[in-house]
């Protein structure tokens, strides 16, 4: 029998080394600031084209390199900090000059230019399928500056698998903002193509998260800073007020290095337990600082996972650190007696339709629940397309035989029936059996097919507001809004940039009038946006179901009879009313042999 085992050669050693290291252009950005950052630079600059694609440069004015470092850097097993196995054990620094560099010279073409201070030229070298085409001496200021050209360019399989560029730019702008807050006496800046993102001045943690989050932060952000033998933890919580539903503001460090630890974000959260609402996730930008023999960073390629050697101590530990933090301020929330002055009126039997037990005559004032009216929010326009059905045709006769895809509404006076039950969920009670109907899932198909027909027509109206109203987001969510503005103008949004991360509202889509906060909607719109970028949607497509999304009512909310009628009407006249716009069944039918069926 041949022998049939080999070794494989250099350029296919490290592209499989790259496969672990190198998953995505974000990958490349965080190996290439972890070296800048650990050769000592106090000004990074990083530069990306076609979301990595095309390019990602990165230049420091950090130690540099000598002619010998430069070449070696790109050797496999080449480092500046491990000398013995014991030192796998107690990594302080981040990855300086080389390990990745390998990696990421066999899936990519790259040119490093670097020179110590001590040296009057510096050193070029171009290398490209893990083979040096040059090294010769050139002109360049102190520090490395480095590109990595056509990402994966060999390796068509990995290029084609890359996710959109507006994810892959999300990826890339999520590492930039770890190392920024990680390092905040760093001058950091960075450019997508033509734009500049981030321009941040060296200073303390605060100054950096108000530069990257916005000055509505800098009021509400409480610091921890309690010590112990086993941990320090410093850094920031947010008050209540800057909760949100959405992730991605809820950071850890371990020494500096950004983790992902659900159980230690899970300590955080349950300090907000009766704070926040239960959907809610609060901020907080929180550094743990412990002796690196007692945690291993090697378990996971891109050290973003670490284990603790006692993971359950350090949980408890942050949880009272974060606890007594929220401890030291005043959460307690303020009254606004104007807005609440009809309740209490009626609490204290002095307005005109109050409760005043000592009249034993009076019943209690009931909860009949909002009197929105569905169809002014549905059809504000009275497009003949999307108007309600009369009662006369939408309950009309039909043939007996009936299926899922053809459900009848055959109804009168005397068997048509709508029951709510647990706020959530429709019964609807049909000649030929029980139809049931999720009422968030419908109103959001039904939205959808609205916003979508909006944004197909161009057709739309606008309510001004009596009061303009200003937003401050942070600036990728104002980057984010700015590139949506357009669309949002076509559904009825009249929104202005101001500068400096914020705009004006000056208007709403009119069917959607007093029925939702103007800052709150938007927010809500934002963050359902962002996360169906993973879905790699057209751009009207993604705003469509955002939209739906944002603005539909939800599961535990009391409706009139008036609403759960116009919510069903609308519902069937959906050209698919059977699923919400990603895919969730909206209802189902039992027919009455089905019923019986169940009691026999």
């Amino acid at each position: 029998m041949p022998d049939i085992i080999h070794l494989l050669n250099d350029l296919v050693v490290n592209q499989i080394a790259a496969g672990e290291v190198i998953q995505r252009p974000a990958s490349v950005v965080k190996e290439l600031m972890d070296n800048a950052i650990d050769s000592g630079a106090t000004e990074i600059k990083l530069l990306v084209k076609d979301a990595g694609k095309t390019l990602i440069q990165l230049s420091d004015n950090g130690c540099g390199m000598s002619p010998t470092d430069a070449r070696m850097a790109f050797e496999r097993h080449a480092t500046s900090k491990i000398k013995s196995a014991e030192d796998l054990f107690l990594i302080q620094t981040k990855g300086f000059r080389g390990e990745a560099l390998a990696s990421i010279a066999a899936v990519a073409q790259v040119e490093l230019k670097t020179k110590p201070a001590s040296d009057i030229t510096g050193t070029r070298v171009v290398i490209a399928d893990s083979k040096v085409k040059s090294q010769e001496p050139c002109a360049c200021p102190t520090g490395t500056q480095i590109q990595v050209k056509n990402l994966f360019y060999n390796v068509p399989a990995r290029r084609k698998f890359l996710k959109a560029d507006s994810v892959e730019s999300r990826h890339i702008h999520d590492e930039f903002i770890y190392q920024a807050l990680s390092f905040p006496e760093i001058a950091f800046s960075y450019q997508v193509d033509e734009n500049l993102m981030y321009q941040l001045a060296p200073g303390n943690l605060k100054q950096r998260i108000v530069n990257i989050y916005g000055k509505k932060y800098q009021d509400f952000l409480i610091p921890v800073t309690p010590h112990s033998d086993v941990v320090e933890i410093n850094g920031f919580i947010g008050k209540p007020e800057i909760a949100k539903k959405s992730k991605g503001e809820q950071i850890l460090f371990v020494n500096r290095r950004f983790i992902r630890s659900p159980y230690l974000m899970h300590a955080v959260r349950s300090s907000y337990e009766n704070i926040i609402p239960e959907e809610h996730l609060p901020f907080y930008i929180l550094f743990l600082n412990i002796d690196p023999a007692q945690i291993d960073v090697n378990v996971h390629p891109t050290k973003h996972e670490i284990k603790f050697e006692d993971e359950r101590l350090i949980y408890q530990f942050l949880k009272a650190a974060t606890r007594f933090a929220l401890g030291q301020f005043s959460l307690t929330p303020q009254i606004d007696f104007e807005e609440s002055k009809p309740g209490i009126e009626r609490l204290m039997g002095t307005g005109p339709n109050s409760f005043n037990p000592a009249r034993s005559n009076q019943a209690p004032i009931q909860n009949t629940g909002s009197q929105v009216s569905w169809v002014q929010l549905v059809n504000p326009h009275g497009d003949p397309s999307i108007v309600p059905v009369q009662r006369d045709d939408s309950f009309a006769k039909q043939p007996e035989q009936q299926t899922e895809e053809q459900i009848q509404m055959e109804a009168t006076d005397d068997d048509f029936r709508i029951v709510q039950f647990h706020s959530s969920y429709l019964m609807v009670q049909l000649k030929s059996g029980i139809t049931i109907i999720d009422q968030q899932f419908a109103h959001e198909r039904v939205l959808y097919e609205y916003y979508k027909s909006i944004l197909n027509k161009g057709e739309t109206q606008i309510q001004k507001l009596l009061f303009p109203q200003n937003l401050h987001l942070s600036h990728p969510d104002a980057i984010q809004l700015n590139q949506i503005l357009p669309q949002l103008q076509k559904i009825g949004f009249e929104i202005e940039e101001f500068g400096s991360d914020s705009f004006v509202i000056h208007g709403m889509p009119a069917m959607l009038e007093g029925k939702y906060a103007e800052q709150e909607l938007i927010l809500r719109l934002l963050n359902q946006y962002k996360s169906n970028l993973e879905f790699e949607l057209p751009l009207e497509e993604n705003l469509a179901r955002s939209m739906a999304m944002s603005s539909s009512i939800k599961r535990g909310k009391p409706l009139s009879d008036e609403e759960m009628k116009a919510l069903v009407e609308q519902l069937f006249l959906c050209e698919i009313p059977y699923s919400n716009p990603f895919g969730k069944k909206c209802l189902f039918h039992m027919s009455i042999e089905e019923l019986r069926k169940k009691f026999s």
